[in-house]
């Protein structure tokens, strides 16, 4: 049976290209002084075993992409004749006692190599050499892996809620053959006579390349105009919006979660609404460093999941932590307000309002012609559409809708957990927040090129949260050192 890829795969698998590197991934940071005695250390024997044990239950990641001559057909997911584990999962060390800026300058380097697309397009680091003999795995996983966002990241196949999960049971997996060329490209023309009305479409009603991307633009156009509004309203103005390269920055920072609940039961806001105005508060410091002065009304707009709106649940639930694949709507952070209190709740009023809205509303990244098996100029028509929203926000921002429980690797605690967010073109900076345990962690990826002070973001975030812990105004309403 033909494994093709998805219509939103293969919409991932084409985004990439220059200033475009459609892989994400997290940063996980081990505590095995937490291990409970007796359990072995997790080494890098171990972790390439367990991830090798669990890769049956994600088929795709021991399958490479091949694509059809012509752009006859989507590409294929082919069993890869020569899967090694040891290439994809991989030792790495810092010099002793590694820093978390060097941490974070490893993870930065590895972000800006694209992945191998002659194998299956993921990668997983063990990182040694951290202070206090903490271990770090970084997983790097290409965008169309994960699908319509219901298949899960390398990190989270690894990664379980008790110490002691079982393993899988053995099973032997023997390679399929691969196709050969002649065989996959009668196989695509074979699956388009079986649909005349989308060949003739693809191929006879157009004239060439110019008027098959005209015919394109102009479906998207109206796909676009009648399911992402605001693309009427277009973002303001930002060097976030900009030619970006390949090479990226990234950095990350956690504040305690009991801090964020006192200052939404303050305000009497939402969870959700105290990290967003963190976010804006960081925002609008960044700003302040890149240009002389702020206007009082200006904003930055920012695309989020619509999961987000919804209170974050006490209940500690299952479930992943990458954010991607659902219904998103777009924002405005009103960076140009001085009073952090007022930022606040405008942030919240405008979320809560935007939220609602059809015409901030979209459904996320998706292929233009979701139905079509034929797809000559595949990665033209998906570089279209992404051109397409490339004004229609400044920053996303990518959140999990609940609580995330503490995590074991090899039976390791996992101290820390941050997603690491995919930056597509025309972007040169992506935000992620989860709530791990008792913290808020945030994780930032930036063009170097663009947003080279991107490590400020840490100082930043711990200045957002202290202002609107003072209010602004009035008595301070905790004092998270007396509280703690």
């Amino acid at each position: 049976m033909v494994n093709r890829l998805s219509p939103d795969e293969a919409m991932f698998y084409f985004l990439d290209g220059d200033g475009s590197t459609t892989h994400l991934g997290a940063l996980l940071i081990l505590d095995p002084a937490r291990t409970a005695d007796g359990r072995p250390p997790l080494t890098y024997a171990r972790l390439v075993a367990l991830a090798e044990n669990r890769l049956q239950s994600v088929p795709h990641y021991r399958q490479k992409v091949t694509e059809v001559p012509l752009g006859l057909a989507r590409p294929l997911w082919v069993d890869d004749p020569d899967f090694d584990i040891t290439f994809h999962v991989r030792l790495s060390a810092l010099p002793q006692p590694g820093s978390d800026e060097q941490l974070q300058e490893l993870i930065a380097r590895v972000l800006s190599r694209p992945l191998d697309r002659t194998r299956p397009l993921w990668e997983m680091y063990l990182i040694e050499g951290l202070a206090d003999g903490r271990l770090a795995i970084l997983t790097k996983t290409h965008r169309a892996l994960l699908g319509d966002g219901t298949a899960p990241e390398m990190s989270e196949v690894v990664a379980d809620p008790t110490a002691d999960a079982e393993p899988l049971p053995d099973e032997l997996w023997m390679p399929g053959r691969p196709p050969g060329g002649h065989s996959v490209a009668l196989g695509a023309l074979a699956e388009a006579f079986a649909r005349p009305g989308e060949l003739l479409e693809s191929f006879f009603q157009s004239s060439g390349p110019v008027a098959d991307l005209l015919t394109l633009a102009d479906r998207s156009a109206r796909l676009v105009g009648s399911t992402v509004q605001q693309l009427v309203n277009t973002a303001p103005d930002s060097a976030l919006n900009t030619d970006t390269s390949a090479a990226r920055l990234f950095t990350c920072t956690s504040v305690p979660r009991a801090d964020c609940v006192r200052i939404a039961e303050h305000f009497e806001c939402s969870f959700n609404d105290v990290v967003l105005g963190i976010i804006t508060g960081v925002m609008r410091r960044w700003t302040l460093s890149v240009q002389e002065s702020i206007g009082h009304g200006e904003t930055i707009r920012a695309v989020l999941p619509l999961g987000a709106r919804e209170p974050i649940s006490d209940d500690r639930r299952d479930g992943g932590w990458m954010g991607e694949g659902g219904a998103e709507f777009v924002t405005d952070l009103p960076v140009g307000e001085d009073a952090p209190a007022v930022r606040l709740l405008q942030v919240a009023g405008l979320a809560d309002r935007y939220s609602q809205s059809q015409r901030r509303m979209t459904a996320g990244l998706r292929p233009m012609l979701p139905e079509l098996g034929v797809v000559p100029f595949a990665d033209l028509s998906t570089r279209v559409f992404n051109r397409l929203f490339e004004r229609s926000y400044n920053v996303p921002i990518r959140m999990s809708d609940h609580r995330i429980e503490p995590l074991y690797v090899g039976g390791v605690p996992v101290a820390e957990l941050f997603s690491i967010p995919a930056l597509f073109g025309q972007r040169a900076l992506a935000i992620s927040v989860n709530e791990y345990d008792e913290h808020v962690e945030f994780g930032f990826v930036a063009d170097r090129n663009v947003v080279g002070d991107l490590p400020a973001m840490v100082e930043y975030v711990t200045e957002s949260l202290d202002e609107l812990a003072v209010g602004g105004f009035g008595p301070r309403p905790f004092d998270p050192e007396v509280n703690s």
